[in-house]
């Protein structure tokens, strides 16, 4: 029988490492909010020669307006630059758009979207609120949905054990994404919110078929004199293999997307990636060992 219970100090301990070492990382370096969450101008263009680099666009746009803030320009996969500046008007994006073409030829403007402060700081505000107002509407939601299983386990004790188990699904993905905003410049934006929503909707599906199962086990078993740890084991054991093979599925497609899918949408599906391996992990090895340590055996 799988023994999550008695290697429980093993599979919590690792969990904790994890969103700690998340949490620390989100702290010391930060979360680089994009022009979507803080304001700011976006725009992609291509040029008709080959030979243009990211470094030789930067340096024609600083040297267009030295005192304008910092610039970032990535090459996209289809041979454009995307650029990202500080909030522009009309006159000075026709001035950059002069001093590109004076350096290196004639232009082709793909796309080209500005967002004002205000309202990226209106975005970013509601979409905390949309992840605060998930992770308590699902616990609220188990508390209610077990309200009849109230022994051993009081119902909202599943509640709460999902609450934390969606912490630690959201946490990492955002330690990785504070990692790859450090080292190469990726950008949080409301695609990142989205990832997180999806991944706390997976993940909580696979913790209620678990709990689910523990509920019926301890239905059943009622009134004989088996210890709860059993009874966590062997319902685990009873929804492994689904689990294993329902996260598999998934996954084989979303490494499909992330090779073969556009790469505006490559941290996108990494996101949803890191979040459903780590999201099924804890459904089994986190979840399952906290309302056991919650509840004297």
């Amino acid at each position: 029988m799988l023994d999550v219970i008695g290697k429980r100090k093993y599979f919590l301990g690792f969990s904790g490492l994890m969103v700690l070492a998340s949490w620390i990382l989100a702290v010391t370096l930060g979360l680089r909010p994009g022009i979507d969450l803080k304001g700011g101008t976006e725009w992609q263009i291509s040029f008709s020669k080959n030979d243009v680099t990211e470094s030789a666009v930067r340096t024609a746009l600083k040297n267009a307006m030295p005192e304008a803030g910092e610039t970032n320009v990535k090459r996209a996969g289809d041979g454009s630059f995307l650029i990202r500046l500080p909030g522009l008007d009309e006159e000075v994006h026709q001035k950059y758009a002069e001093a590109l073409k004076k350096d290196f030829g004639d232009l082709t403007e793909k796309n080209y979207s500005s967002i004002g402060p205000a309202i990226g700081s209106e975005l970013k505000n509601k979409a905390i609120w949309a992840v605060a107002l998930v992770l308590v509407g699902i616990s609220l939601f188990i508390a209610w949905a077990f309200r009849k299983v109230s022994e051993p386990v009081k119902s909202w004790k599943y509640g709460v054990v999902t609450l934390l188990t969606l912490v630690h699904d959201v946490s990492i993905p955002a330690g990785l994404l504070a990692v790859l905003g450090y080292w190469q410049g990726i950008e949080i934006d409301t695609n990142f919110i989205v990832a997180l929503l999806v991944v706390m909707g997976f993940s909580v599906h696979d913790t209620i078929v678990v709990f689910d199962r523990i509920r019926e086990n301890l239905t059943i078993n009622r009134g004989k004199k088996i210890e709860l740890g059993e009874i966590i084991n062997y319902s685990v054991k009873e929804t492994f293999a689904r689990s294993i093979n329902t996260t598999l599925t998934l996954i084989l497609v979303l490494l499909v997307l992330l090779v073969f899918g556009p790469p505006s949408l490559f941290y996108f599906i990494l996101t949803i990636l890191t979040g459903t391996i780590f999201g099924t992990y804890s459904s089994i090895f986190v979840a399952s060992p906290l309302l056991f340590l919650w509840q004297k055996r």
